[in-house]
């Protein structure tokens, strides 16, 4: 038995690499990546996991209203709404990341932390 789900292994892969450089990736431009590549991969996975291969859009025609017919709306709901929240944090994030290294001029977070730490001493 092959592996068939290749969308699955790659939002799986996809949410590992993001996660990975959120934990390890002190340059805070690279952990905003890292957290858009999470996000994708959510969104990949979900996306993946609402598609039934041979239905259709959840758009009755021909008076055809049995629910075998029509794959599940929801998941396509979540990732567009969660594509939205996704966009206004990522420019949440790289505003906040602007105005860091306008103050500290390092992306650096250890750096930014030892700086902010002296600056209230």
């Amino acid at each position: 038995m092959g592996l068939t789900n290749y969308a699955e292994l790659a939002a799986i892969i996809l949410f590992g690499i993001g996660f990975t450089i959120l934990l390890i990736d002190r340059n805070l431009i690279k952990k905003n990546i890292g957290f858009a590549m999470t996000d994708s991969g959510m969104y990949l996975y979900l996306a993946a996991k609402g598609y039934i291969s041979g239905r259709k859009a959840p758009i009755v025609v021909n008076g055809v209203t049995e629910m075998s017919a029509y794959i599940n709306p929801i998941p396509a709901g979540l990732v567009l709404t969660g594509i939205v929240v996704s966009v206004a944090t990522s420019a949440v994030m790289l505003a906040l990341t602007v105005r860091l290294y306008r103050k500290y001029h390092t992306l650096n977070i250890d750096e930014i932390a030892d700086k902010a730490r002296k600056e209230r001493e």
